[in-house]
């Protein structure tokens, strides 16, 4: 009896690791552009993967981040739960327009809700937007095999 607890025990812990893994390490990226600026994200498609997000991520690049995709638009609602990193997240039309940029705190539990229907989310380090001089009213190009 002992024997079958453990492995019932043991089993589930690996089947955990191996999804949270699966989060993190492996997500399809993507290059982004706007006006000729580009950006490489990861993109969270799945519930999960958009869930974990870049929880205890410690560092991206400049010109790095993590895009998020929504089946329809809607009003999006993002935490920086378990976020180390200082982020700024901007809201995306299906068509690819910036709506709004916002900053956002680390491991800060407050929600942050997008002012309009949005069908993306882009995260990168706080003040990146700004520093590629990518702002509200731009257009994000999608590449061409993205399917949204």
């Amino acid at each position: 009896m002992r024997n079958s607890l453990k492995a019932a025990v043991f089993f589930s812990l690996a089947i955990a690791s191996l999804s949270f893994a699966g989060c993190t390490d492996s997500l399809e990226k993507v290059v982004l552009s706007v006006d000729g600026r580009q950006i490489t994200a990861e993109v969270a498609r799945t519930d999960g993967q958009r869930e974990h997000g870049l929880m205890g991520r410690k560092q991206l690049g400049l010109s790095e981040g993590m895009i998020f995709i929504f089946d329809r638009d809607q009003h999006l609602e993002f935490w920086m739960k378990d976020t180390p990193l200082p982020l700024s997240i901007a809201f995306i039309s299906q068509g690819g327009k910036i709506l709004q940029i916002q900053d956002m705190q680390p491991f800060d539990l407050r929600t942050i809700r997008s002012r309009f229907s949005a069908r993306y989310a882009l995260e990168m380090n706080q003040g990146a937007f700004q520093k590629l001089g990518i702002q509200e009213g731009d257009v994000i190009s999608f590449p061409q095999n993205f399917s949204r």
